[in-house]
């Protein structure tokens, strides 16, 4: 089916027709090493998925539908880029592994296709693809409702979405509406759904980030430092950033202050 994702290349996984294949594994997948603070066993039946980010793929899409993946994928399911996939031209190429069967899918060009990728990898029980795209589409609209000032509109479209049956990109919802929360002054609210973010996703920077937010907010410096200094620890490139420069030097001020008083 022409636009849809194909199979071309397998290893004893089986696929929904349509497709043609050749063996991977994804143990022979350049990926970029990821500094983790938490080295967690992998469950033998995790599903790792890495999208090809190469020159070719990415002019394809394949840093969109990292992204669309990102968004859409339930918890146990790693996603990450990589390197070149081969079968350039043929992308966005992506590498899938459930439970120790590997497989390359290419034309893996849209959220829609990388929705439908993940409800064949997982089954219709493990994901629905529908629900998938509604919630990330939920998503979208609340973020760009926040990027107009829009909190309140944020944080209902966000809270209608999370009240559905959705089994992906729950933490970035929950953070999604921990920003709106905290420009709402809602500062309870904001920091119980940094911190769920955090529950489902640990090494999320982001949500480390929020919580920060909320608690700087409640004029709990130390504490945010701690959040700020989790979120440096999983991603230290967010140090060169201008938004947690300014974190910094806000909460030393704030830290100066209080020793200065006390």
């Amino acid at each position: 089916m022409s636009g849809c994702p194909r199979l071309i290349s397998s290893s004893a996984m089986a696929v929904a027709g349509g497709v043609t294949a050749f063996s991977c594994s994804l143990a022979t997948v350049h990926r970029p090493p990821r500094r983790r603070r938490h080295t967690t066993p992998r469950a033998s039946g995790a599903v790792e998925i890495r999208v090809c980010t190469n020159r070719t793929c990415a002019c394809q899409g394949g840093r969109e539908v990292l992204a669309a993946l990102e968004g859409l994928a339930p918890p146990g399911v790693d996603v990450a880029s990589c390197g070149c996939l081969g079968r350039c031209g043929a992308g966005p190429n992506i590498a899938a592994s459930v439970s120790g069967s590997a497989a390359i899918f290419g034309h893996v060009g849209t959220a829609a296709h990388a929705a439908q990728l993940l409800e064949h990898l997982l089954g219709g029980s493990g994901f629905d693809a529908a629900a998938g795209l509604a919630a990330l589409a939920a998503r979208e609209k609340a973020e760009a409702a926040l990027e107009k000032g829009d909190a309140a509109e944020a944080e209902a479209v966000l809270t209608e979405a999370l009240e559905k049956n959705i089994c992906g990109g729950l933490h970035l919802m929950y953070r999604s509406r921990s920003k709106a929360r905290l420009s709402m002054g809602n500062i309870t609210g904001a920091l119980a759904d940094a911190e769920e973010a955090t529950k489902i996703a640990p090494e999320f920077p982001q949500a480390h980030l929020s919580r920060g937010d909320a608690l700087f907010t409640m004029e709990e410096y130390r504490h945010a430092e701690n959040a700020y200094a989790d979120a440096l620890d999983l991603d230290p490139s967010i140090r060169r950033t201008k938004s947690f420069r300014a974190r910094v030097e806000k909460l030393r001020e704030k830290l100066v202050s209080a020793d200065t008083s006390s």
